[in-house]
Protein backbone atom coordinates (compact mmCIF):
# COMPACT_ATOMS: atom_id res chain seq x y z
CA UNK A 1 0.00 0.00 0.00
CA UNK A 2 2.90 2.39 0.97
CA UNK A 3 5.33 1.24 -1.55
CA UNK A 4 2.67 1.93 -4.27
CA UNK A 5 1.13 5.47 -2.91
CA UNK A 6 -2.38 3.70 -2.06
CA UNK A 7 -5.28 5.12 0.04
CA UNK A 8 -6.03 1.83 1.06
CA UNK A 9 -5.40 -2.09 1.58
CA UNK A 10 -8.67 -4.30 1.06
CA UNK A 11 -8.34 -8.31 2.72
CA UNK A 12 -10.66 -10.58 2.57
CA UNK A 13 -11.09 -14.05 3.39
CA UNK A 14 -10.49 -16.74 0.23
CA UNK A 15 -9.96 -13.57 -2.09
CA UNK A 16 -6.29 -11.98 -3.08
CA UNK A 17 -5.60 -8.76 -1.75
CA UNK A 18 -6.44 -5.41 -3.39
CA UNK A 19 -5.08 -2.00 -2.94
CA UNK A 20 -7.61 0.74 -3.37
CA UNK A 21 -5.93 3.42 -5.23
CA UNK A 22 -8.40 6.80 -6.33
CA UNK A 23 -11.60 5.41 -5.82
CA UNK A 24 -10.34 2.20 -7.97
CA UNK A 25 -9.44 -1.30 -6.65
CA UNK A 26 -5.98 -3.20 -8.25
CA UNK A 27 -4.84 -6.26 -7.62
CA UNK A 28 -1.93 -6.94 -5.57
CA UNK A 29 -1.21 -10.45 -4.95
CA UNK A 30 -1.53 -13.82 -7.16
CA UNK A 31 -2.71 -16.27 -4.08
CA UNK A 32 -5.82 -15.92 -2.23
CA UNK A 33 -6.08 -15.55 1.44
CA UNK A 34 -6.34 -19.10 3.26
CA UNK A 35 -9.39 -19.87 5.37
CA UNK A 36 -8.61 -18.10 8.92
CA UNK A 37 -5.73 -16.42 7.55
CA UNK A 38 -6.60 -13.16 7.78
CA UNK A 39 -8.28 -13.54 11.21
CA UNK A 40 -4.80 -14.73 12.31
CA UNK A 41 -3.62 -11.52 10.63
CA UNK A 42 -5.75 -9.01 12.54
CA UNK A 43 -5.36 -10.64 15.69
CA UNK A 44 -1.35 -10.45 15.39
CA UNK A 45 -2.19 -6.15 14.52
CA UNK A 46 -5.47 -5.57 17.15
CA UNK A 47 -5.05 -4.77 21.05
CA UNK A 48 -5.75 -7.64 23.30
CA UNK A 49 -9.03 -6.27 24.19
CA UNK A 50 -9.89 -6.04 20.68
CA UNK A 51 -8.49 -9.22 19.18
CA UNK A 52 -10.68 -11.40 21.47
CA UNK A 53 -13.58 -9.91 19.73
CA UNK A 54 -12.66 -10.08 15.79
CA UNK A 55 -14.48 -12.24 13.97
CA UNK A 56 -17.83 -11.75 15.27
CA UNK A 57 -20.91 -10.54 13.77
CA UNK A 58 -19.92 -6.68 14.50
CA UNK A 59 -17.92 -4.69 12.76
CA UNK A 60 -14.74 -3.14 14.54
CA UNK A 61 -12.60 -0.60 14.32
CA UNK A 62 -8.70 -0.12 16.08
CA UNK A 63 -5.51 1.22 15.27
CA UNK A 64 -2.31 0.33 14.57
CA UNK A 65 1.49 1.60 14.65
CA UNK A 66 4.58 0.11 13.14
CA UNK A 67 7.79 1.84 11.43
CA UNK A 68 6.02 3.08 8.46
CA UNK A 69 3.73 4.46 10.38
CA UNK A 70 -0.17 4.55 12.15
CA UNK A 71 -2.78 2.63 10.45
CA UNK A 72 -6.83 1.91 11.24
CA UNK A 73 -7.93 -1.16 10.55
CA UNK A 74 -11.95 -1.58 9.62
CA UNK A 75 -13.11 -5.20 10.52
CA UNK A 76 -16.72 -6.44 9.31
CA UNK A 77 -18.49 -9.71 7.85
CA UNK A 78 -20.26 -9.47 4.74
CA UNK A 79 -22.38 -12.08 4.19
CA UNK A 80 -20.42 -14.82 5.98
CA UNK A 81 -17.17 -13.41 4.76
CA UNK A 82 -14.38 -11.72 6.85
CA UNK A 83 -13.43 -8.50 5.21
CA UNK A 84 -11.18 -5.82 6.65
CA UNK A 85 -9.68 -2.39 4.89
CA UNK A 86 -6.46 -0.69 6.47
CA UNK A 87 -5.37 3.26 5.39
CA UNK A 88 -2.99 4.95 6.57
CA UNK A 89 -4.02 7.53 9.26
CA UNK A 90 -3.21 10.71 7.42
CA UNK A 91 -4.67 9.00 4.00
CA UNK A 92 -6.93 11.74 2.66
CA UNK A 93 -9.45 9.18 1.49
CA UNK A 94 -11.96 7.97 4.27
CA UNK A 95 -12.41 4.37 2.69
CA UNK A 96 -15.44 2.43 4.50
CA UNK A 97 -14.83 -1.45 4.08
CA UNK A 98 -19.02 -1.22 3.18
CA UNK A 99 -18.74 1.19 0.50
CA UNK A 100 -16.62 -1.09 -1.75
CA UNK A 101 -18.34 -2.88 -4.16
CA UNK A 102 -16.98 -6.22 -3.53
CA UNK A 103 -17.79 -9.55 -5.20
CA UNK A 104 -17.42 -12.72 -3.27
CA UNK A 105 -14.20 -14.80 -4.86
CA UNK A 106 -14.75 -18.62 -4.59
CA UNK A 107 -12.36 -20.08 -1.91
CA UNK A 108 -9.93 -22.50 -3.37
CA UNK A 109 -10.33 -25.90 -2.82
CA UNK A 110 -7.75 -26.19 -0.49
CA UNK A 111 -7.65 -22.79 0.84
CA UNK A 112 -5.96 -23.91 4.42
CA UNK A 113 -2.83 -23.32 3.17
CA UNK A 114 -3.34 -20.32 1.04
CA UNK A 115 -0.52 -17.19 1.33
CA UNK A 116 -0.46 -13.56 0.79
CA UNK A 117 2.94 -11.82 -0.31
CA UNK A 118 4.39 -11.68 2.74
CA UNK A 119 1.21 -11.46 4.72
CA UNK A 120 1.70 -14.14 6.74
CA UNK A 121 2.79 -12.03 9.08
CA UNK A 122 0.46 -9.35 8.97
CA UNK A 123 1.24 -5.95 9.46
CA UNK A 124 4.64 -6.71 11.02
CA UNK A 125 6.03 -7.85 7.47
CA UNK A 126 5.14 -6.37 4.76
CA UNK A 127 6.00 -7.55 1.02
CA UNK A 128 3.64 -5.31 -0.69
CA UNK A 129 4.77 -5.44 -5.02
CA UNK A 130 5.61 -2.07 -6.17
CA UNK A 131 5.06 -2.15 -10.01
CA UNK A 132 8.60 -2.91 -10.08
CA UNK A 133 9.24 -6.46 -8.65
CA UNK A 134 10.56 -4.93 -5.55
CA UNK A 135 9.35 -5.18 -2.49
CA UNK A 136 9.13 -3.30 0.89
CA UNK A 137 10.19 -5.82 4.11
CA UNK A 138 9.72 -4.43 7.87
CA UNK A 139 10.99 -7.46 9.89
CA UNK A 140 10.11 -8.41 13.56
CA UNK A 141 12.87 -7.63 15.81
CA UNK A 142 12.07 -9.57 18.41
CA UNK A 143 10.87 -12.46 16.19
CA UNK A 144 14.73 -11.83 14.74
CA UNK A 145 16.21 -12.13 18.56
CA UNK A 146 14.26 -15.08 18.42
CA UNK A 147 15.58 -17.38 15.80
CA UNK A 148 19.11 -16.05 16.56
CA UNK A 149 18.60 -17.57 20.10
CA UNK A 150 17.55 -20.79 18.95
CA UNK A 151 20.19 -20.62 16.30
CA UNK A 152 22.95 -20.28 18.57
CA UNK A 153 21.66 -23.01 20.96
CA UNK A 154 21.62 -25.36 17.94
CA UNK A 155 25.47 -24.20 17.71
CA UNK A 156 26.39 -24.81 21.27
CA UNK A 157 25.08 -28.16 21.36
CA UNK A 158 26.62 -29.00 18.42
CA UNK A 159 23.64 -30.12 16.57
CA UNK A 160 23.62 -30.10 12.96
CA UNK A 161 19.66 -28.86 11.99
CA UNK A 162 16.62 -26.92 13.71
CA UNK A 163 13.33 -27.80 12.99
CA UNK A 164 10.55 -25.68 13.58
CA UNK A 165 7.19 -26.98 13.36
CA UNK A 166 4.11 -25.86 14.48
CA UNK A 167 2.66 -27.49 17.45
CA UNK A 168 5.81 -28.78 18.66
CA UNK A 169 8.74 -27.15 20.59
CA UNK A 170 12.08 -26.42 18.56
CA UNK A 171 13.68 -29.61 17.55
CA UNK A 172 17.47 -30.08 17.63
CA UNK A 173 19.25 -33.03 15.50
CA UNK A 174 22.46 -33.45 17.44
CA UNK A 175 25.00 -36.21 16.38
CA UNK A 176 22.08 -37.77 14.17
CA UNK A 177 19.24 -37.93 16.64
CA UNK A 178 15.98 -35.51 16.76
CA UNK A 179 15.73 -33.67 20.53
CA UNK A 180 12.81 -32.04 21.01
CA UNK A 181 13.83 -28.49 23.34
CA UNK A 182 11.11 -29.66 25.84
CA UNK A 183 11.67 -27.05 27.94
CA UNK A 184 9.87 -24.68 25.66
CA UNK A 185 6.72 -24.16 25.01
CA UNK A 186 5.05 -25.66 21.68
CA UNK A 187 5.43 -22.88 18.58
CA UNK A 188 2.67 -21.14 17.11
CA UNK A 189 1.82 -20.51 13.43
CA UNK A 190 2.10 -16.55 13.73
CA UNK A 191 5.44 -17.34 15.94
CA UNK A 192 7.26 -19.40 13.08
CA UNK A 193 6.09 -16.90 10.11
CA UNK A 194 7.35 -13.76 12.45
CA UNK A 195 10.94 -15.58 12.73
CA UNK A 196 11.09 -17.22 9.22
CA UNK A 197 10.01 -13.35 7.62
CA UNK A 198 12.42 -11.94 9.99
CA UNK A 199 15.51 -12.98 8.59
CA UNK A 200 14.22 -13.95 4.80
CA UNK A 201 15.54 -11.69 2.41
CA UNK A 202 12.63 -10.53 0.18
CA UNK A 203 13.25 -12.12 -2.90
CA UNK A 204 12.53 -15.35 -0.64
CA UNK A 205 9.92 -13.68 0.83
CA UNK A 206 7.58 -13.17 -2.75
CA UNK A 207 9.03 -16.76 -3.36
CA UNK A 208 7.77 -18.20 -0.30
CA UNK A 209 4.13 -16.41 -0.94
CA UNK A 210 4.01 -17.51 -4.57
CA UNK A 211 4.72 -21.43 -4.05
CA UNK A 212 4.83 -22.03 -0.17
CA UNK A 213 8.60 -22.70 0.13
CA UNK A 214 11.79 -21.45 -0.58
CA UNK A 215 15.59 -21.69 0.27
CA UNK A 216 18.45 -19.08 1.70
CA UNK A 217 21.56 -18.91 3.77
CA UNK A 218 21.67 -17.02 6.54
CA UNK A 219 24.26 -15.66 8.32
CA UNK A 220 25.15 -14.58 12.52
CA UNK A 221 28.27 -13.32 12.54
CA UNK A 222 31.30 -14.89 14.60
CA UNK A 223 29.15 -17.82 14.88
CA UNK A 224 28.18 -19.60 11.89
CA UNK A 225 26.16 -19.82 8.53
CA UNK A 226 23.13 -21.57 8.29
CA UNK A 227 20.98 -22.90 4.97
CA UNK A 228 17.14 -22.57 5.39
CA UNK A 229 14.54 -24.10 3.79
CA UNK A 230 10.89 -22.53 4.81
CA UNK A 231 7.79 -24.29 3.82
CA UNK A 232 4.31 -25.03 4.72
CA UNK A 233 2.61 -28.02 5.19
CA UNK A 234 -0.85 -29.24 6.77
CA UNK A 235 -0.21 -27.66 9.95
CA UNK A 236 1.04 -24.40 8.79
CA UNK A 237 4.78 -22.66 8.40
CA UNK A 238 7.28 -24.06 9.08
CA UNK A 239 11.14 -24.45 8.83
CA UNK A 240 14.42 -26.23 8.88
CA UNK A 241 18.24 -24.81 9.37
CA UNK A 242 21.16 -27.01 8.37
CA UNK A 243 24.33 -25.41 10.25
CA UNK A 244 27.19 -24.40 7.71
CA UNK A 245 30.29 -23.93 10.21
CA UNK A 246 32.11 -20.56 10.03
CA UNK A 247 35.41 -22.15 9.08
CA UNK A 248 35.84 -24.30 6.47
CA UNK A 249 36.70 -27.71 7.17
CA UNK A 250 40.35 -28.73 5.69
CA UNK A 251 41.03 -32.32 4.01
CA UNK A 252 43.12 -33.08 6.71
CA UNK A 253 40.95 -32.67 9.67
CA UNK A 254 38.11 -34.33 7.75
CA UNK A 255 40.58 -37.39 7.11
CA UNK A 256 39.78 -37.18 3.26
CA UNK A 257 42.80 -39.62 1.93
CA UNK A 258 45.21 -39.20 -0.62
CA UNK A 259 43.78 -40.56 -3.41
CA UNK A 260 40.63 -38.44 -3.09
CA UNK A 261 43.11 -34.89 -2.23
CA UNK A 262 45.14 -36.37 -5.85
CA UNK A 263 42.19 -35.74 -7.47
CA UNK A 264 42.18 -31.79 -7.04
CA UNK A 265 45.12 -31.64 -9.18
CA UNK A 266 44.11 -33.01 -12.35
CA UNK A 267 43.50 -30.41 -15.21
CA UNK A 268 40.39 -31.71 -16.39
CA UNK A 269 38.09 -34.23 -15.64
CA UNK A 270 34.74 -35.03 -13.69
CA UNK A 271 34.86 -35.87 -9.84
CA UNK A 272 31.60 -36.26 -7.99
CA UNK A 273 30.55 -36.19 -4.34
CA UNK A 274 27.27 -38.12 -3.92
CA UNK A 275 25.11 -39.51 -0.46
CA UNK A 276 21.78 -38.90 0.61
CA UNK A 277 20.70 -35.62 2.17
CA UNK A 278 22.76 -35.15 5.43
CA UNK A 279 25.65 -36.82 4.13
CA UNK A 280 28.48 -34.13 4.38
CA UNK A 281 28.84 -33.77 0.86
CA UNK A 282 28.91 -30.26 1.36
CA UNK A 283 31.68 -29.96 4.04
CA UNK A 284 33.90 -32.52 1.80
CA UNK A 285 33.32 -30.74 -1.11
CA UNK A 286 34.45 -27.30 1.23
CA UNK A 287 37.07 -28.72 1.81
CA UNK A 288 38.77 -30.02 -1.36
CA UNK A 289 37.92 -26.37 -2.89
CA UNK A 290 40.03 -24.91 0.22
CA UNK A 291 42.72 -27.08 -0.86
CA UNK A 292 42.72 -25.96 -4.09
CA UNK A 293 42.48 -22.79 -2.79
CA UNK A 294 45.91 -23.13 -1.02
CA UNK A 295 48.23 -25.23 -3.48
CA UNK A 296 46.72 -24.23 -6.89
CA UNK A 297 47.02 -20.80 -8.65
CA UNK A 298 43.23 -20.92 -10.81
CA UNK A 299 40.30 -19.33 -11.43
CA UNK A 300 37.14 -21.56 -9.43
CA UNK A 301 33.56 -20.80 -10.12
CA UNK A 302 31.25 -22.51 -8.11
CA UNK A 303 27.52 -22.55 -8.38
CA UNK A 304 25.51 -23.29 -5.60
CA UNK A 305 21.96 -23.18 -4.07
CA UNK A 306 22.56 -21.14 -1.58
CA UNK A 307 25.93 -20.59 -0.93
CA UNK A 308 27.54 -22.44 1.97
CA UNK A 309 30.53 -22.07 2.69
CA UNK A 310 32.29 -18.64 1.64
CA UNK A 311 35.69 -19.13 0.54
CA UNK A 312 38.29 -16.17 0.99
CA UNK A 313 40.64 -15.99 -1.80
CA UNK A 314 44.28 -17.59 -1.27
CA UNK A 315 46.17 -18.76 -4.54
CA UNK A 316 43.30 -18.93 -6.26
CA UNK A 317 40.60 -16.42 -7.71
CA UNK A 318 37.04 -17.91 -6.46
CA UNK A 319 33.76 -16.82 -8.08
CA UNK A 320 30.75 -17.76 -5.78
CA UNK A 321 27.48 -17.56 -7.55
CA UNK A 322 23.67 -18.62 -5.71
CA UNK A 323 20.75 -19.64 -7.97
CA UNK A 324 17.97 -17.66 -8.15
CA UNK A 325 20.48 -14.93 -6.75
CA UNK A 326 22.92 -14.23 -9.38
CA UNK A 327 21.70 -16.69 -11.86
CA UNK A 328 18.66 -18.46 -13.10
CA UNK A 329 19.69 -21.89 -12.87
CA UNK A 330 22.16 -24.33 -12.28
CA UNK A 331 22.36 -24.96 -16.27
CA UNK A 332 22.58 -21.51 -16.98
CA UNK A 333 24.99 -20.71 -14.76
CA UNK A 334 26.95 -23.78 -15.67
CA UNK A 335 26.53 -22.79 -19.77
CA UNK A 336 27.83 -19.11 -18.71
CA UNK A 337 30.75 -20.38 -16.85
CA UNK A 338 32.57 -21.48 -20.05
CA UNK A 339 33.40 -17.91 -20.82
CA UNK A 340 34.01 -16.70 -17.86
CA UNK A 341 37.56 -18.06 -17.89
CA UNK A 342 37.38 -20.76 -15.53
CA UNK A 343 40.00 -23.77 -14.82
CA UNK A 344 37.57 -25.67 -12.05
CA UNK A 345 33.91 -25.40 -11.93
CA UNK A 346 31.67 -26.44 -9.11
CA UNK A 347 28.21 -27.23 -9.74
CA UNK A 348 26.31 -27.74 -6.55
CA UNK A 349 23.74 -29.82 -7.76
CA UNK A 350 23.12 -31.67 -10.64
CA UNK A 351 19.40 -31.72 -11.34
CA UNK A 352 18.50 -32.52 -14.38
CA UNK A 353 19.47 -33.96 -18.21
CA UNK A 354 20.77 -30.55 -19.50
CA UNK A 355 23.02 -29.64 -16.32
CA UNK A 356 24.34 -33.04 -16.29
CA UNK A 357 25.12 -32.88 -20.43
CA UNK A 358 27.31 -29.53 -19.84
CA UNK A 359 28.80 -30.61 -17.08
CA UNK A 360 29.93 -33.58 -18.94
CA UNK A 361 30.67 -31.29 -21.83
CA UNK A 362 32.97 -28.90 -19.34
CA UNK A 363 34.77 -31.65 -18.02
CA UNK A 364 35.48 -32.80 -21.63
CA UNK A 365 36.53 -29.42 -23.08
CA UNK A 366 39.87 -29.25 -20.57
CA UNK A 367 38.52 -28.56 -17.46
CA UNK A 368 37.70 -29.98 -13.63
CA UNK A 369 34.46 -30.00 -12.88
CA UNK A 370 32.98 -31.20 -9.21
CA UNK A 371 29.07 -32.21 -8.96
CA UNK A 372 26.97 -33.69 -6.43
CA UNK A 373 24.17 -36.50 -6.91
CA UNK A 374 21.75 -38.20 -4.38
CA UNK A 375 23.08 -41.71 -5.29
CA UNK A 376 24.46 -43.76 -2.20
CA UNK A 377 27.03 -46.03 -4.52
CA UNK A 378 29.75 -45.89 -6.99
CA UNK A 379 28.18 -47.74 -9.30
CA UNK A 380 24.40 -46.01 -8.88
CA UNK A 381 25.78 -42.67 -9.33
CA UNK A 382 27.14 -43.99 -12.56
CA UNK A 383 24.17 -45.90 -13.75
CA UNK A 384 22.14 -42.43 -12.59
CA UNK A 385 24.27 -39.87 -15.20
CA UNK A 386 23.49 -42.22 -18.00
CA UNK A 387 20.03 -43.01 -17.07
CA UNK A 388 19.42 -39.46 -17.15
CA UNK A 389 20.05 -39.37 -21.08
CA UNK A 390 17.63 -40.97 -23.76
CA UNK A 391 18.33 -44.43 -24.95
CA UNK A 392 19.65 -43.26 -28.39
CA UNK A 393 22.08 -41.37 -26.39
CA UNK A 394 22.96 -43.33 -23.88
CA UNK A 395 26.03 -45.19 -25.92
CA UNK A 396 27.60 -41.47 -26.91
CA UNK A 397 27.18 -40.71 -22.59
CA UNK A 398 29.02 -43.99 -21.48
CA UNK A 399 31.64 -43.07 -24.02
CA UNK A 400 32.09 -39.80 -22.36
CA UNK A 401 31.96 -40.91 -18.94
CA UNK A 402 34.07 -43.00 -19.70
CA UNK A 403 36.84 -40.61 -20.85
CA UNK A 404 35.84 -38.01 -18.45
CA UNK A 405 34.99 -39.65 -14.86
CA UNK A 406 37.84 -39.33 -12.43
CA UNK A 407 36.63 -40.36 -9.22
CA UNK A 408 33.38 -40.73 -7.42
CA UNK A 409 33.15 -40.28 -3.33
CA UNK A 410 29.97 -41.58 -1.98
CA UNK A 411 29.58 -40.80 1.69
CA UNK A 412 27.45 -41.54 4.49
CA UNK A 413 27.52 -40.16 8.38
CA UNK A 414 27.81 -42.73 11.19
CA UNK A 415 27.41 -42.41 14.47
CA UNK A 416 30.35 -43.35 16.56
CA UNK A 417 30.33 -45.33 20.09
CA UNK A 418 30.30 -42.48 22.74
CA UNK A 419 28.35 -39.47 20.72
CA UNK A 420 29.86 -37.97 17.10
CA UNK A 421 29.59 -38.62 13.85
CA UNK A 422 32.19 -40.35 11.27
CA UNK A 423 32.09 -40.17 7.56
CA UNK A 424 31.97 -43.54 5.45
CA UNK A 425 33.52 -42.60 2.63
CA UNK A 426 33.03 -45.56 -0.30
CA UNK A 427 35.91 -44.36 -3.44
CA UNK A 428 36.26 -45.31 -6.85
CA UNK A 429 38.55 -43.92 -8.72
CA UNK A 430 39.06 -44.10 -12.47
CA UNK A 431 41.80 -46.87 -14.27
CA UNK A 432 41.58 -48.23 -17.37
CA UNK A 433 39.87 -51.43 -16.18
CA UNK A 434 36.90 -49.27 -14.54
CA UNK A 435 36.74 -46.64 -17.94
CA UNK A 436 36.25 -49.76 -20.25
CA UNK A 437 33.57 -51.68 -17.85
CA UNK A 438 31.99 -47.85 -18.42
CA UNK A 439 32.54 -47.85 -21.82
CA UNK A 440 30.96 -51.53 -22.50
CA UNK A 441 27.63 -51.35 -20.15
CA UNK A 442 29.08 -53.33 -17.70
CA UNK A 443 29.40 -51.05 -14.81
CA UNK A 444 27.70 -53.68 -12.27
CA UNK A 445 31.49 -55.60 -12.62
CA UNK A 446 33.12 -52.60 -10.85
CA UNK A 447 32.69 -53.43 -7.67
CA UNK A 448 34.73 -56.61 -8.32
CA UNK A 449 37.82 -53.66 -9.65
CA UNK A 450 37.67 -52.01 -6.61
CA UNK A 451 37.71 -54.58 -4.07
CA UNK A 452 40.91 -55.89 -6.14
CA UNK A 453 42.27 -52.22 -5.82
CA UNK A 454 42.30 -51.16 -2.65
CA UNK A 455 46.10 -50.20 -2.87
CA UNK A 456 45.27 -47.75 -5.57
CA UNK A 457 42.74 -46.10 -3.04
CA UNK A 458 39.70 -47.53 -3.94
CA UNK A 459 37.23 -49.02 -1.53
CA UNK A 460 33.88 -50.08 -1.07
CA UNK A 461 31.43 -49.02 1.48
CA UNK A 462 31.51 -52.77 3.13
CA UNK A 463 35.10 -52.30 3.56
CA UNK A 464 35.02 -49.14 5.14
CA UNK A 465 32.37 -49.89 7.81
CA UNK A 466 33.77 -52.74 8.66
CA UNK A 467 37.29 -51.24 8.90
CA UNK A 468 35.46 -48.63 11.48
CA UNK A 469 33.58 -51.80 13.54
CA UNK A 470 37.25 -53.08 13.65
CA UNK A 471 38.65 -49.69 15.25
CA UNK A 472 35.85 -49.62 17.64
CA UNK A 473 34.56 -46.73 16.51
CA UNK A 474 30.97 -47.90 15.39
CA UNK A 475 29.23 -49.74 16.95
CA UNK A 476 27.96 -53.19 14.63
CA UNK A 477 24.17 -52.80 14.25
CA UNK A 478 24.74 -48.89 13.16
CA UNK A 479 27.21 -49.80 10.66
CA UNK A 480 24.80 -52.58 9.88
CA UNK A 481 22.26 -49.87 9.09
CA UNK A 482 24.29 -47.87 6.86
CA UNK A 483 25.59 -50.83 4.39
CA UNK A 484 24.04 -51.42 1.18
CA UNK A 485 25.09 -55.49 0.66
CA UNK A 486 23.76 -56.22 3.94
CA UNK A 487 24.19 -59.77 3.16
CA UNK A 488 27.97 -59.56 2.52
CA UNK A 489 28.13 -57.01 5.62
CA UNK A 490 26.83 -59.58 7.81
CA UNK A 491 29.30 -62.10 6.37
CA UNK A 492 31.83 -60.03 6.86
CA UNK A 493 30.79 -59.43 11.15
CA UNK A 494 29.64 -63.31 11.69
CA UNK A 495 33.22 -64.00 10.06
CA UNK A 496 34.74 -61.92 12.86
CA UNK A 497 32.55 -64.06 15.30
CA UNK A 498 30.53 -60.91 16.12
CA UNK A 499 27.25 -61.40 17.01
CA UNK A 500 24.49 -60.55 14.40
CA UNK A 501 21.09 -61.25 16.54
CA UNK A 502 20.22 -57.56 15.62
CA UNK A 503 19.91 -58.54 12.51
CA UNK A 504 17.12 -60.75 13.14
Amino acid sequence: MISNSADALRLSDGEIAHIMKGGTQHPLTRQPLGDGQLLLLLREMAPPDVSARLGGADPIEFSYSNAEGRFVARVMRDNGTLRAMVRAVDSPADVSVAAVDVSVTPKPANGSNGSVNGASNGAKNIANGNGNGHSVHVADPAARIEIDRLLRQLVEQEGSDLHLRVGEPPILRVHGDLKRMDQRQPLTGPQIDAMLSSIMPARNVEEFAEVNDTDFAYEIDNLARFRANCFRDHWGAGGVFRVIPAKVATVEALNITQEVQNLCFLSKGLVLVTGPTGSGKSTTLGALVDLMNRTRNEHVITIEDPIEFVHINKKCVITQRQVGVHTDSFKSALRAALREDPDIVLVGEMRDLETISIALETAETGHLVFGTLHTTTAVSTIDRVIDQFPADRQAQVRVMMAESLKGVISQTLVKKIGGGRVAAREILLSNAAVANLIREGKAFQIPSVMQTSRKLGMIQLGDVLIDLVDQGIVEPSEAYIKATDKGAFLAMLRGRGIDTAFAG
